[in-house]
């Protein structure tokens, strides 16, 4: 294992702590103990925008799990993000609000692609939220030769996906790579030969579990 640190307080939530520090401020100011309320929403944006070290696994082939929530999905799909393939094994995982948001890379390699694309914003446990939400593709290629796709999903309240990887980039097992706001979805594609240490409605949390093993 190697202990993965990243920012604590993810920057994606810098200017929104800012904005509940002020009306914090001003409410206590004007308010007193009635601005509790206020100070309740700092909390909540304070634990939403968390960013936590995660212990992750060095072991070849080890798949890590590229968000924190409840995997709402395992089956056998055509991956649509790499057509003509054989049909690859799907995990996807729904990050409600008080889950860590920062996105995390499953398996290292290169990036051959990201592909991003617009859509609606159903609720994100649903399955047809993989189709028709907006979403972000990336296909990451390990040094053994396989692919694995990792798609970050809005959800109905979420309206912006960050990503930080760019064809061609090399990344590690656990590299934050990404963050999605308020409620979402990331969809995974192995090879149908991966094996799968998880469960539908297991809880797991990025980067500390390992969700399945590529093989040789």
């Amino acid at each position: 294992m190697q202990t993965a640190r990243y920012p604590i307080f993810a920057p994606e939530g810098r200017l929104h702590l800012v904005l509940v520090l002020c009306l914090g401020a001003l409410a206590t100011w004007q308010l007193g103990w009635w601005s509790a309320p206020v100070w309740l929403l700092v909390l909540f944006v304070i634990q939403f925008f968390r960013d936590p070290p995660r212990l992750v696994s060095e072991k070849p082939g080890d798949v890590v799990a590229p968000a924190s929530g409840k995997v709402v999905f395992i089956g056998e799909e055509e991956n649509p993000y790499l057509k003509g393939r054989p049909r690859m094994r799907k995990i996807s995982i729904f990050m409600n609000v008080f889950s860590v948001h920062s996105n995390l890379i499953p398996v290292g390699g290169s990036i051959r692609d990201c592909s991003y694309h617009r859509g609606s914003f159903f609720n994100a446990c649903l399955d047809k939220a993989s189709a028709s939400n907006e979403r972000n593709a990336v296909w990451i290629h390990t040094d053994e030769g396989k692919d694995v796709v990792a798609v970050q999903i809005a959800g109905l309240i979420a309206r912006r996906i960050f990503c930080y990887v760019r064809t061609g980039d090399e990344v590690k097992t656990g590299q934050r790579y990404g963050f999605i706001r308020f409620g979402s979805r990331v969809d995974l594609y192995l090879p149908e030969s991966a094996a799968l240490q998880v469960t539908l409605n297991q809880w797991v949390a990025s980067g500390n579990d390992v969700i399945g093993n590529l093989g040789t």
